[in-house]
């Protein structure tokens, strides 16, 4: 009877266990959670007719086959990445002339690139794989795929003798914004960055080599620490880095200086954020942070149909004050940011981040660095529901080639 009895509890010990490690196995892989607000813009016609006039159209459908393919979480991270980096090469492939262009939508056109993104984090976001994911291996994944398909992982500037005399830009941009204003978007930025990744442009001081990279206009990736992962590792070898971003009508600024302020206006996601800008070590955090590109010699400079100015004004809580104020020639001593000359929305936060960081690498009196601001892509007059027009794709190329001029002035100096 002992003998029995120790069999039967020996039994349930393994039934048990075999109970205990399904239940573990059914709680790791989770639900799979709904499309965000930015990914269900995808199923408005204006996306779609940007994607099919690309030829942009079938990379998440390509990309969806080969998830399915992956048996595994290791293989479905390869497929991500793999395919990720294969999206950024294609765009920028596409922009620079290289390829087919597949379709009629013009080659400089920095749209087919977001919304074939936003067509791949949807399936991975919504996929629900036969082997599972738990919410970690999920979040994995999304961030393995913006990086990749935004070029952040794509930096790569010539070494040994093909370094040899050459200067070393970084550019970022940023994805199209405000769309439910306006879903057919485009960010001039965001073009500039496909034009630009792996060119080599002629400076005062000789040949300069661009790469580029793409940010995501969404507050959360950047209290997460996007800008600084990516910028850390090359900052302290470039000779200039400029982020880009959409900014006023008809002229381009370079912002003199940043403040540590969100202001609160809406996402891609339609979120939010009104907050002091949250980085680490927030008790070393200064208000402002400043530009130290030769901003004097680039406004002097002749280059292009659009002004250049140099931006000085910030809105601040001067010291001992509780009202917000303007002023038209940069915060005075003690005051509190409530926006930069670059505003209080991302693009303030991106060169506000981008500064703070070259300041706290030690990089602050050799690396010039700093926001430019270009003009607001605008459609031609009376379109107000085409894609695309000549006058649309006309100020795409000249603000891009304005751009490129503005970085061989900086880099000249």
């Amino acid at each position: 009877m002992n003998s029995l009895r120790a069999r039967i509890g020996v039994l349930g010990l393994a039934l048990l266990a075999g109970l205990s490690t399904t239940t573990t196995t059914a709680t790791a892989a989770e639900a799979a959670p709904s499309p965000t607000v930015e990914e269900q813009r995808l199923e408005q016609s204006v996306p779609r007719e940007i994607l099919a006039r690309s030829g942009f159209d079938s990379v998440a459908p390509e990309f969806t086959a080969a998830l399915e393919t992956a048996h595994s979480y290791a293989q479905a991270r390869r497929v991500v990445v793999r395919e990720g980096a294969a999206l950024w090469r294609r765009a920028v492939d596409r922009v620079q002339g290289r390829g087919p262009a597949g379709g009629d939508l013009s080659r400089d056109d920095d749209r087919p690139l977001y919304w074939a993104r936003l067509g791949m984090t949807r399936e991975v976001r919504t996929w629900e794989p036969s082997f599972g994911l738990s919410a970690r291996q999920r979040t994995t994944l999304l961030d393995s795929l913006e990086r990749t398909s935004r070029g952040q992982t794509d930096i790569r500037y010539p070494r040994g003798r093909q370094a040899k005399g050459l200067k070393r830009i970084l550019v970022t941009g940023f994805d199209p914004f405000t769309l439910d204003r306006d879903i057919r978007i485009s960010n001039p930025s965001g073009a500039s960055a496909l034009a630009l990744d792996g060119t080599v442009i002629r400076t005062a001081e000789g040949p300069a080599r661009v790469e580029t990279a793409v940010f995501p206009v969404r507050w959360q990736d950047f209290a997460e620490g996007t800008v600084e992962r990516t910028l850390r590792p090359y900052l302290p070898h470039v000779d200039l880095f400029t982020t880009v971003s959409q900014g006023r009508v008809g002229r381009f600024d370079v912002e003199r200086t940043n403040g540590a302020w969100r202001g609160g206006f809406p996402d891609n996601d339609n979120i939010g954020r009104t907050e002091t800008v949250p980085v680490t070590d927030p008790a070393s955090q200064p208000q402002w942070t400043t530009t130290t590109l030769p901003y004097a010699a680039i406004v002097a400079a002749d280059t292009g149909r659009f002004p250049v100015y140099d931006n000085t004004s910030v809105t601040e809580i001067p010291a001992g004050g509780t009202e917000a104020v303007v002023r038209a020639d940069g915060p005075t001593a003690g005051s509190t940011a409530r926006a930069g000359g670059g505003g209080n929305y991302l693009s303030n936060e991106i060169a506000y981040r981008a500064t703070l960081l070259r300041d706290r690498l030690g990089l602050h009196d050799r690396l010039p660095g700093g926001h430019v601001h270009t003009p607001v892509l605008q459609f031609g007059t009376g379109n107000t529901t085409e894609v695309t027009d000549p006058e649309f794709v006309r100020n795409r190329l000249d603000i891009v080639a304005q751009v490129r001029a503005i970085l061989a002035v900086a880099a000249g100096e």
